[in-house]
């Protein structure tokens, strides 16, 4: 009931063409007490309950008697069958001859493949981009359950608060600095991954120093940006400006608009970024320091791209797959000043996984939730002044 799970769960109901009637509803008396609802949710066609049924499982609801899963062979590559389970970015479970199979690498708007590995049976979140014709896709809501983040599930503690929402200017940032700092510590400490996903306001803003702090000091495990945040990092390194504003007196300097095509030209001449820090031409910034570390970053392209660098995927698709394969270990990212990158990676981390977003526009955080990361924990401040405070704590 905190969490206003149940209204929006009765909304969709509604505005997918349904009807709802709530047969029983036995609310919680403490803030750590659980609330359980049952529903019966009724539609014209078994096509549009079926519709209903999965679309309300985005928010954790889940049928009395799922009943078993059933599959369909897929038409052709890349093709889905028409009935196919889409699937959320929550833990999910599917039934398969009376046993539950948890769901390896739950991600959103998937489908769910099963297939065997090693003499035993999977279940996989597949894009539709990767199937391959033949394979036994789920198809339909029976059979498959989800769980909410144990975060979501409970609510807050409070029913009214100011300053309660996800993103908000005036939170005390020194506070949650130091609580972002402190959940890294225990991520690192449990042997798990620290993903960072930038943008090019890292540099602008001249907070590349504090990241290359975080990078030595072990914090930064993998990196996701553009063609920009790499460019620009590059240029500051070889020519002490970024967009051609010298960042230690922050005014334009003479054919300063050149420096950064003449960066992206000079690490396309040495074949990559990590060639250019071994012939000594590229000596510091946060990809020398990635570089240096052995960190794994990757830089994935758009339209507007000058260039781009050499080590840029430029097919969106081979993108997404190099972001996947680098999630596995994962247990905190954390997304700076870029809504394009923050989205996409948002778009392929399950729920689990917390994630915090810095901007300095509070559009950014509000749009990373819409697009259903729930779990973003936004902050609205200077991306330099951040990075600072962050780095003091850690480093």
């Amino acid at each position: 009931m905190d969490t206003g799970i149940l209204a929006r769960v009765l909304d969709d109901v509604l505005e997918y063409g349904g009807d709802y009637r709530i047969q029983s509803l036995d609310l919680g008396r403490q803030h750590a007490d659980e609330s359980r609802a049952l529903v019966e949710v009724s539609a014209d066609t078994a096509e549009l309950l079926e519709r209903i049924l999965m679309r309300v499982q985005v928010h954790g609801a889940n049928a009395v008697d799922p009943g078993t899963a059933t599959t369909e062979p897929a038409p052709r590559d890349g093709v889905f069958p028409p009935a196919f389970y889409s699937t959320t970015n929550l833990e999910t479970l599917v039934r398969l001859d009376a046993t539950w199979m948890r769901v390896r690498r739950p991600e959103m708007d998937c489908g769910l493949v099963v297939s065997t590995e090693d003499g035993r049976t999977v279940v996989d979140t597949v894009p539709v981009s990767d199937v391959r014709a033949g394979d036994a896709v789920v198809c339909g809501a029976a059979g498959v359950r989800v769980e909410l983040p144990q975060q979501a599930a409970r609510g807050t503690e409070e029913d009214f608060g100011f300053m309660s929402s996800t993103a908000s200017s005036e939170k005390p940032q020194a506070v949650l600095v130091r609580q972002i700092a402190a959940t890294m510590r225990e991520v690192k400490a449990a042997g798990q991954k620290v993903l960072w996903v930038g943008g090019p306001a890292v540099v602008h803003t001249g907070a590349a120093p504090a990241m290359v702090r975080l990078v030595e000091a072990g914090f930064v495990d993998v990196l996701f940006a553009g063609n920009a945040l790499a460019t620009h990092d590059i240029e500051s390194s070889l020519y002490g400006t970024s967009l051609g504003v010298d960042l230690a007196k922050g005014s334009g300097v003479p054919h300063g608009h050149e420096h950064h095509i003449r960066a992206i030209n000079t690490i396309r001449a040495e074949g990559s970024i990590a060639a250019a820090v071994a012939s000594g031409v590229l000596t510091g910034g946060v990809m020398h320091a990635m570089v240096t570390a052995g960190k794994p970053f990757v830089l994935v392209g758009s339209v507007r791209d000058d260039g781009p660098l050499p080590d840029v995927v430029t097919d969106v698709i081979d993108g997404q797959r190099a972001m996947r394969a680098q999630l596995p270990g994962v247990g905190f990212t954390i997304m700076v000043a870029t809504m394009l990158h923050s989205i996409a990676t948002g778009n392929l981390l399950p729920a689990s996984i917390p994630l915090v977003c810095v901007d300095i526009n509070p559009a950014t955080v509000t749009k990373l939730a819409d697009r259903g990361s729930a779990q973003a924990m936004g902050i609205v401040t200077d991306i330099g002044l951040f990075l600072e405070q962050l780095a003091r704590e850690l480093c």
